[in-house]
Formats: structure tokens, sequence, C-alpha cells
């Protein structure tokens, strides 16, 4: 099987992912469940079991944390500032960067969407309010791809 083959399939499923997320606000867990395996996969047939191991323990560490966050923020202020499938996304994404990679992708992420933010309030296209929410999944999605093009 061609090397090219995980990351073409990787950029049509978060393709999917984007588009879910724009659309109906959530990312299903059958999308972040294929990114996840598709990740384990590719790091198994590149790596061997023993890195597929330590790949798949990364990812949940990931989401662990990040759900972890997620509580953190909730209680301090009584709204829920991530999706749980953001988090799953960020565990199956953990699988495709490790640890390591996670700053990045996140810093990707949300330069992004401050910077679509803002050029949609110069175009009064959406008025910006504290319970506005926005989909945060192409953003990450963005972020992983521009995370996995640096790594290599």
């Amino acid at each position: 099987m061609p090397a090219a083959i995980f990351p073409a399939l990787l950029c049509l499923l978060l393709g999917m992912l984007a588009w879910i997320d724009l659309r109906a606000g959530i990312i299903p867990d059958w999308l972040n469940l294929a990114i996840a395996l598709l990740g384990l996969i590719n790091v198994v047939l590149a790596a061997g079991w023993l890195a597929g191991l330590a790949a798949f323990c990364e990812g949940a560490v990931i989401g662990l944390l990040v759900w972890l966050l997620r509580r953190l923020y909730f209680k301090l202020r009584k709204v829920q500032g991530l999706g749980l499938g953001d988090v799953k996304f960020l565990a199956a994404a953990g699988i495709w960067t490790g640890v390591a990679g996670l700053p990045m992708l996140l810093l990707v992420a949300a330069v992004i969407a401050l910077i679509s933010v803002g050029a949609l309030q110069v175009a009064g296209r959406r008025p910006m309010t504290r319970q506005l929410a926005i989909p945060f999944g192409p953003f990450l999605a963005v972020g992983l791809l521009v995370t996995l093009a640096v790594q290599v």
C-alpha cells in the first residue's frame, strides 16, 4: 500500500469533519474513530506494534487531559467551552501527532479561528457575543494538517 494513501484518506476524513461540524455543529463519534484507527494503522505499518501502542497511549492521555480541561472550564464558567466531539478529535489527532505536536495543532487552530472570527466581525456578518458558539472542528482539522506537514 503506498504511503500517500494515509494522508489522502486523512484529508478526506478531515474534509468530512469540517463539513459536518459547520453544518450540524457536531463531530460524529464514527468520524473521530475512523481518524484514530487510520492513524493507528499508519503508525503500526510504519513503525510496528510497540510504536502503535505508544501512539494509542499518547492519544488517550491527550484526550483525558483535554476532557479534564473541559470539566475545569465548566466548573469555573458554568458554560461549556469545548464540545465532546472536539475532545475526542484531539485524542484521535494525538495518535497522528503525539503529545509533542499538540501545542502546534492548538496554536494553528486558535489563530485561524481568531482570524476567521475577526474577518466575520469586520464584514459585519455575525454579532460577536460571549454566547456565540463557533464550530471549532474545522480549525482543529486545519491545525492537524499543518502540524503533520511541519513534522515531516
